[in-house]
């Protein structure tokens, strides 16, 4: 490696290190991996060395230098260096001089998500940002990776460049935490999409069927290259751990991370709902990746990156994972409807929409929305959801003043032609800028009302043109306001709407409920139960609230709906037939 020298602020003019990884997993039973970091031509007295808090697409200070242990630093001589942790995430090194230092340490990794490690005696995963330490100041350095399987049948993918035998080069530290890692006897399927290789990369067991998944796979392939004029990559896979139950994704710029339930395959809606997940973390290819906010254009792993953008980011991409789907063939207009009269439903039913402001959700996903607690529906709206919403209001406003000429398609493509191609992160006012070009409006009021503040969100006034209105779904259930689950053999009341009558009564998240009017109730006969009351209605909750046994008199109010649907206007125009045929056609 050619030698350089650089300036910062801890290491002035000191010749820039080499790094070399070994990670192995010899008793993979035991969830330890065992990690050799060795730095070599340094030049200082001092080495820091710190492992990052976060990884990039799941805001939420993770804290993953908690899971390591066994921290030791050697010299080229073998001689034990001092060591000092100076916070958290960072360990100091006195060097004695040393031009090359070995560092080990193990990392316990018993955690099956995307954005964690998991090992065991059938597999090793790892998201390189939970594994890795970096050293301050030196972000840029090459580095390489080199994994010792613990059983000769064992494979390694992961989507950087092999450069020996399972030996890995990350161009510098960015690149290393947008790499994940499976190790083990995965089961890897090979395909081509517009002339590029593909791997779908499978592990654990269940009902998938391989080669059907693969075709719908392609078809989203192409579709969302379509929007953007080809594929940004020369490679990728779709990395996909079969599991008990959970579920979720982690994109990355040449591959995705994704977690399903492994009996969830079989069936029309749990096929469409795996392809809308793999339609989404394909999505952000092109969408976070490459068009990514400023906060995010260079990551700083140490702390919170705060951005009020995240709505477009993972909002806009949620309404696109409705959309592909459809373009794709893979279910028809009315199941697109259908699904997004599902979302609708849950956003609708969210007390939290009318509290927190969408671009405020963004910015406070940090403390937020990857922590829920028993208020949070109440205080809390999803910059998920809410994005999606207010995508596609903004998609349908501009197929309107456009007559289906434009549609938010060109918001996307003209933010990666400005942004993404160069990787220059946008702020907020470029975003709406660029959305105003395209509509031909000033969004100003739009953005005062439905992004930055929390008025109800007018669906139909968009919807109408198209042919289509929403309906709430008439429910017969008086309204108490508590949403109950059955928990190891206990009905716990796992949330309380605010204002509520259950809420004025006094009845609180993780009371168990016990029975109503002296009869015992369950979760699942709770409606039932409530059918046969009337609004205004006095019924006696009994439950335990904490230790403490009590009866409390609730006045039912009226029924509230639970559920809305998407419906065809009676009577359409050739207009809003056309529009709304340029807008869900494939």
């Amino acid at each position: 490696m050619t030698q350089a020298t650089v300036t910062t602020a801890a290491y002035p003019q000191v010749y820039v290190p080499k790094l070399a990884y070994q990670i192995a997993m010899p008793l993979p039973q035991t969830h330890l991996f065992e990690v050799k970091l060795t730095v070599s031509n340094w030049d200082g007295e001092l080495l820091d060395v710190s492992m990052p808090v976060w990884t990039p697409g799941s805001y939420l200070v993770r804290e993953y230098a908690k899971q390591v242990q066994d921290f030791v630093a050697t010299s080229d001589k073998g001689r034990k260096l001092s060591v000092t942790k100076t916070a958290k995430n960072n360990w100091r090194i006195l060097t004695s001089d040393s031009s090359k230092i070995s560092i080990s340490y193990r990392v316990f990794a018993y955690e099956l998500t995307v954005r964690t490690n998991h090992l065991d005696a059938t597999h090793g995963y790892f998201n390189p940002a939970a594994l890795c330490f970096y050293i301050p100041g030196f972000e840029d350095c090459p580095i390489e990776i080199e994994i010792i399987t613990p059983h000769p049948d064992w494979q390694v993918t992961t989507p950087l460049p092999e450069i020996s035998p399972q030996t890995f080069l990350a161009a510098d530290l960015d690149t290393l935490v947008d790499s994940p890692f499976e190790i083990g006897t995965q089961q890897i399927y090979e395909f081509t999409v517009l002339d590029k290789p593909h791997q779908l990369v499978v592990w654990g067991e269940g009902n998938l069927d391989p080669h059907s998944a693969i075709e719908d796979i392609k078809k989203i392939v192409e579709v969302e290259a379509k929007i953007f004029g080809g594929l940004p990559y020369e490679r990728y896979i779709f990395l996909l751990h079969l599991s008990p139950a959970g579920g979720g994704g982690l994109e990355h710029k040449n591959c995705c991370s994704l977690l399903y339930p492994r009996f969830n395959f079989q069936g029309a809606e749990k096929h469409n709902r795996f392809m809308q997940l793999v339609a989404h973390e394909f999505f952000h290819l092109w969408n976070v990746k490459r068009i990514r906010p400023a906060a995010l254009e260079k990551f700083d792993y140490d702390r919170e990156n705060y951005t009020p953008s995240l709505w477009f980011s993972e909002g806009t991409t949620s309404y696109y994972d409705l959309l592909i789907p459809r373009r794709a063939g893979i279910y028809d207009e009315h199941e697109f409807l259908a699904e997004l009269s599902k979302e609708i439903t849950r956003f609708l039913t969210t007390p939290g929409r009318l509290v927190q402001p969408l671009s405020e959700s963004s910015f406070d996903a940090w403390i937020k929305l990857y922590r829920p607690d028993a208020n949070s529906s109440n205080s809390q709206m999803s910059y998920y959801l809410k994005g999606e919403m207010v995508t596609l209001l903004l998609d349908l406003l501009i197929r309107t003043r456009t007559q289906g000429a434009k549609s938010f398609d060109n918001v996307l493509v003209a933010m990666w032609e400005q942004f993404g191609k160069a990787e220059i992160g946008f702020t907020e006012i470029q975003l709406k800028q660029i959305m105003e070009s395209i509509a031909d409006l000033d969004l100003t009021e739009f953005y005062d009302r439905y992004i930055h503040g929390i008025e109800e969100l007018p669906f139909n006034d968009y919807l109408n043109a198209f042919g289509i209105e929403l309906h709430p779904v008439e429910s017969n259930i008086p309204y108490l306001g508590i949403n109950v689950k059955t928990e190891h053999g206990k009905e716990m009341i796992k949330s309380v709407a605010a204002n509520s009558p259950a809420q004025l009564a006094g009845i609180d998240p993780g009371d168990e409920l016990l029975a109503i009017d002296g009869f015992k109730i369950t979760a699942d006969k709770l409606a039932d139960r409530l059918k046969l009351t009337q609004t205004g209605e006095e019924v006696n909750v009994t439950i335990f609230h904490g230790d403490r046994l009590m009866t409390v008199t609730i006045v039912l109010e009226a029924p509230q709906s639970q559920q809305y649907q998407l419906r065809s206007l009676e009577h359409s125009s050739d207009l809003q037939r056309q529009l709304f045929k340029n807008w869900v056609s494939i």
